[in-house]
């Protein structure tokens, strides 16, 4: 069951996302966006993410938090070979792939020392940013005709976010104990959310489309 912290900050996240996600699906029924490029972007993410979680494995200190970031990052660096080999099937050159320049929501994910800030970042609110927009770019590989990466986000990368999400809401319940660290994870969440939405519109502004998948 979770904590009426928890339960709060899930709906000031879902109120702040929601806006992310909206902007998504305005964009499904348009022709707009490379299918390989699109691609390529959840491939920058899945990689960015599990570097990240890999980052903060040594310098985190509680034992069951520090599993958590091990497994996402295991997780996600699943996820960016199952994108690979999609990419590979399509015609793309995975082996030259380079990912472009941390962009600033990865910029100030890597800036963050506590757990709490942690937590709230890396598996609350990034993973649930990931699935909110996953599932536009389903819907819109689905109306393209893509049945196998509808499969593998359906089978293997959605569960796998959603885990995370999970997960986090148990470890912010455990560790954000007391007003002052519920405070510093409220902020977290809504500084993240900003620069997501900021990170996502140039993006969209560059590659012709609002939805763009997650990690």
């Amino acid at each position: 069951m979770q904590s009426s912290f928890v339960r709060d900050l899930e709906a000031f996240k879902a109120e702040r996302l929601a806006p992310i996600v909206a902007a998504g699906r305005l964009s499904i029924d348009s022709s707009g966006g490379d299918p390989q490029q699109l691609l390529q972007v959840a491939l920058a993410n899945e990689v960015n993410v599990s570097e990240l979680a890999a980052a903060w494995v040594p310098t985190t200190k509680e034992i069951d938090v520090k599993l958590a970031f091990a497994r996402q990052a295991g997780d996600e660096a699943g996820h960016f070979q199952l994108v690979a080999d999609r990419l590979a099937a399509l015609g793309f050159d995975v082996a030259g792939y380079q990912p472009p320049g941390e962009n600033p929501l990865f910029a100030y994910l890597r800036t963050l020392e506590s757990t709490v800030e942690r937590i709230a970042a890396g598996l609350f609110t990034l993973e649930s940013i990931a699935y909110g927009v996953n599932e536009n770019f389903i819907e819109l590989c689905e109306r393209r005709g893509d049945a196998e990466t509808v499969r593998i986000y359906r089978e293997y990368i959605q569960p796998d976010e959603l885990a995370h999400q999970q997960l986090g809401q148990r470890l912010l319940a455990k560790y954000a104990s007391t007003a002052e660290l519920q405070l510093r994870a409220r902020e977290t969440v809504a500084k993240l959310l900003d620069l997501a939405s900021v990170v996502r519109e140039k993006a969209a502004t560059k590659l012709g489309t609002s939805c763009l998948p997650g990690c």
